[in-house]
């Protein structure tokens, strides 16, 4: 069993909190993304996995055993980093045997062990090749292959993807979930880049100032966020925020209004609703640029035109921006005075706080 299990963990450099009384349970085989800004927490939060940082207070434990008094090389974990890691002065083979050579595994076990990740990564014909000779995406594939030789119970890869360019990116992302099909193990990656924690993820872990702000699917992050960070963090383009100006009970939902424009019926139940400084939050997708002249008013400031579908960046008249969907040929121009199409079915609202009400799961749905 590799499944890893954080109770309280705190983490703090002096004065400064770094971490705040985050506790999860990641379950064994799981492929778990920790997704947030700059300075959340997250790699710190990775290397107290790790190891490489210190626990100021809770407990880490891995398949069962504590594992945060153990020093790194005996918790049963690997680790890939961002910038590869590798010693420039050996060879590829060397790279991925030389951890195994440290531990005084036997010398037939390191070269099958060896052999069995290259054949796995596509890098057989790389061996006996030095790091300086090899690409970006060819490091990294060893930099992981180091990792598999070990056999750990959990892989731990710190935003091994950010130095690739954007081509590369995608295709060493492939990679990385065939790979976790394969083996099955535990793996936590870091980013910040939420395509790569959409794509890959079992679930993601979206943190934020020092705490985790919700776990989840992807498509539960992103249909079903748990606050207006999440909503707004996790999605291209963000999600639309409209100050909400009134709120009124139609049929026991939540039916809203905008200053001078048509109301908007949601399927959030109007019960248990604040009633004042709300917001409504609804997906591009969501908004579509009506063709029939339905929907509230808006003049498009901004067209982008993204080739299956244009994003259509519209103004409202109390100036609040709304992104809109349009078909991929759309001769919407800059200026034009448009209709748009809420579908309130998906809408949410955020209250002052930023917690988020949602329309009610239908059981079967």
């Amino acid at each position: 069993m590799s499944d890893i299990v954080l109770k309280d963990v705190s983490k703090s450099f002096g004065a400064v909190s770094v971490l705040d009384r985050v506790s999860m349970r990641i379950e064994s085989g799981e492929f778990i993304v920790f997704l947030g800004p700059s300075g959340c927490g997250k790699s710190t939060l990775l290397r107290m996995i790790a190891g490489l940082e210190e626990v100021t207070e809770g407990e880490i434990h891995l398949g069962g055993r504590r594992v945060d008094q153990l020093p790194p090389n005996e918790r049963g974990v690997a680790m890939v980093f961002q910038n590869y890691a590798l010693y420039p002065h050996m060879t590829v083979r060397n790279n991925m045997s030389f951890g195994l050579q440290n531990v005084g595994t036997p010398k037939v076990e390191i070269i099958q062990r060896v052999n069995d990740a290259a054949r796995m990564l596509e890098i057989e014909h790389l061996l006996d090749r030095k790091p300086a000779q090899l690409s970006g995406g060819q490091r990294q594939r060893v930099a992981i292959g180091r990792a598999i030789v070990r056999d750990p119970k959990a892989f731990l890869l710190d935003e091994p993807l950010s130095n690739l360019d954007a081509g590369l990116r995608v295709r060493t992302r492939l990679e990385l979930a065939q790979l976790h099909h394969r083996i099955k193990a535990t793996m936590i990656f870091v980013t910040h880049d939420q395509t790569e924690a959409m794509t890959l993820a079992t679930r993601i872990v979206v943190m934020n100032n020092r705490q985790i702000e919700q776990i989840g699917t992807p498509m539960e992050v992103y249909s079903r966020p748990a606050t207006r960070f999440v909503a707004g963090f996790v999605g291209s383009p963000a999600m639309n925020f409209v100050p909400i100006k009134s709120i009124t009970d139609v049929g026991g939902n939540a039916s809203i209004s905008f200053a001078g424009q048509p109301p908007i019926h949601t399927a959030v139940p109007f019960g248990g609703l604040p009633k004042n400084n709300l917001t409504l939050g609804i997906r591009a997708e969501a908004a579509r640029i009506s063709q029939d002249g339905s929907g509230i008013e808006g003049v498009v400031d901004v067209v982008e035109r993204l080739g299956e579908r244009t994003l259509v960046y519209c103004r409202l008249p109390d100036q609040t921006t709304l992104v809109a969907e349009d078909n991929g040929v759309s001769a919407i121009q800059p200026g034009d005075a448009v209709r748009i199409a809420l579908d309130g079915n998906v809408a949410m609202i955020f209250d002052e706080a930023g917690k988020a009400y949602h329309a009610v799961v239908q059981q079967g749905g």
